[in-house]
């Protein structure tokens, strides 16, 4: 069965960081482009931060952008998203996805993907 699994979410004072973890299971998550995206209540799905499969090409939204750091680790078939110095606005669920043969950019900025985890809840607030 293919799946993905964000774990690493919870509550954290602004300012302090988090690291999500997207492990996946049934498919080899180096062959596809991997993105993380949140939503926030009443507002649309956002890509946040993505990385392509060829060769490591990142993109972050500008939002986050020297606070998000994506990384891959191809052989415990996981993604991880390090995010630092959160903002109250950063409060969201996080879902990880992926995406066969894609540029990064265009994976975050479309948001469209084969495979999507089930989210993981992100608070920030003191």
């Amino acid at each position: 069965q293919l799946q993905l699994v964000e774990s690493g979410g919870g509550l954290v004072q602004p300012g302090g960081s988090l690291r999500l973890s997207c492990a996946a299971s049934g498919f080899t998550l180096g062959y596809y482009a991997i993105g993380w995206f949140r939503q926030a209540p009443g507002l649309e799905r956002e890509g946040v931060s993505c990385i392509s499969s060829s060769d490591g090409t990142t993109y972050y939204a500008d939002s986050v952008k020297g606070r998000f750091t994506i990384s891959r680790d191809n052989a415990k078939n996981t993604v991880f998203l390090q995010m630092n110095n959160l903002k109250p606005e950063d409060t969201a669920v996080y879902s990880c996805a992926a995406r066969r043969s894609t540029a990064a950019q265009d994976m975050c900025v479309s948001s469209w993907a084969n495979y999507w985890g089930q989210g993981t809840q992100v608070t920030v607030s003191s």
